[in-house]
């Protein structure tokens, strides 16, 4: 009898186990609701992300796929106020890095619905500053996967600046994903090229009687270091020399001095250089050539100046043949 009756219990223990198992192993009513209403969320956001790179978002928005749970991706948002009587220029700059870093993102071999990119106008979502008790433009925050925005996840802009190269770092290390930024074909330097080549033509021209100056080691010296200046800035996509030059005025790396040095000191040879053809006794062909190459000089150098000035100092409105 007692064996009969052990045996019993472990039949009906078994029944027990099993249908715990049973019942843990069935998602219940509320955790469908959840699994399906994160596929749409994210069904939702792909759609967009594969029309735009950057989505468009408002207070509504904002709410229903980031605000509220659940979700499994993070969303970069861009708060800014690009409407023209807002008078924000920075917003514009940063805007245009923004969707560079988003659109290498977006047709990157890497690219899943882990992150996704947004932005939020002022004047379409005024709503999401108030309840974000933000009061600034433009800002940069990142909204994680899991839980809500720490410190780390407000970008500093006024201390990295805002190149698609720099968020990219700042991206990377807040989500751990890696965008490797691909900037749009930059046309200034086979330009500014161009320009050299034209340059040496109408010197070439204006000595036509007087050629000697092609046997002048120190000519093909100074011409060879032109050219490797040239392919070094080139090599970097950009004659904003983005690479030597930090993002910020808070800040200032040891290259961007020696850089900054050298321009000034292309302006003040320029000036002399006009200087000279104003004021001295050589004949016209020696000062034409002096006023030609002082006012390349200046030109030139003092352009690049102001673009360095408007990489750092974000918002100045000048600037002269490069923006």
């Amino acid at each position: 009898v007692g064996a009969v009756a052990a045996s019993e219990m472990f039949y009906k223990l078994l029944i027990v186990v099993f249908l715990a198992v049973s019942l843990q192993g069935t998602p219940s009513d509320g955790q469908k609701k959840k699994e399906t209403l994160l596929s749409e969320k994210v069904s939702q956001m792909m759609e967009w992300a594969s029309k735009r790179a950057v989505i468009r978002m408002n207070g509504e928005k904002f709410r229903r796929l980031i605000r509220a749970p659940p979700r499994n991706y993070s969303v970069v948002i861009m708060f800014t106020a690009l409407q023209p009587q807002r008078q924000c220029a920075v917003c514009k700059q940063a805007d245009e890095e923004y969707q560079i870093l988003a659109n290498s993102w977006r047709y990157s071999n890497a690219f899943t619905n882990r992150i996704f990119f947004a932005t939020v106008d002022f004047d379409e979502g005024s709503d999401v500053f108030q309840m974000l008790n933000m009061n600034s433009a433009p800002t940069f925050i990142n909204f994680p996967a899991k839980g809500k925005p720490k410190r780390a996840d407000t970008y500093e802009l006024q201390v990295r600046g805002f190149a698609a190269e720099q968020l990219a770092r700042w991206v990377a290390d807040r989500t751990d994903v890696h965008i490797r930024v691909i900037r749009p074909p930059n046309y200034a330097g086979p330009l500014m090229l161009g320009l050299l080549l034209a340059f040496i033509g109408s010197l070439a021209y204006l000595r036509r009687n007087n050629l000697e100056f092609l046997f002048n080691k120190n000519v093909w010296a100074f011409s060879a270091l032109v050219v490797l200046f040239q392919m070094t800035v080139h090599s970097n996509a950009s004659f904003s020399f983005q690479s030597y030059i930090h993002g910020s005025s808070q800040a200032q790396f040891v290259a961007e001095t020696h850089i900054v040095l050298l321009f000034n000191a292309a302006v003040t040879l320029g000036m002399v250089l006009l200087h000279e053809a104003a004021t001295s006794d050589l004949d016209v062909g020696k000062r034409k050539i002096m006023c030609v190459a002082g006012i390349g000089l200046v030109v030139l150098f003092f352009s690049w100046l102001l673009s360095i000035f408007r990489a750092k100092y974000h918002g100045y409105p000048y600037s002269f043949l490069l923006g």
